[in-house]
């Protein structure tokens, strides 16, 4: 997954995007960007436990 910070030119104002591979996110300020970036790439990188299945007799099973 490619994320890029950006100056959005376009703009009269010092508004920025967040480019996550084709798709764009427009933010008031770098700093608001930035810290987007980070919670993102804080939760992509967070450990992330499989999902449980209840089997026939009601017991959890990993898939």
């Amino acid at each position: 997954m490619k994320i890029v910070v950006r100056p959005l030119r376009k703009s009269t104002t010092s508004a920025w995007q967040v480019c996550i591979d084709k798709q764009a996110i427009t933010f008031l300020s770098e700093a608001d960007a930035r810290s987007y970036v980070a919670t993102l790439e804080a939760r992509i990188a967070a450990p992330h436990p499989l999902p449980l299945r209840e089997t026939a007799l009601g017991v959890a099973a990993s898939l």
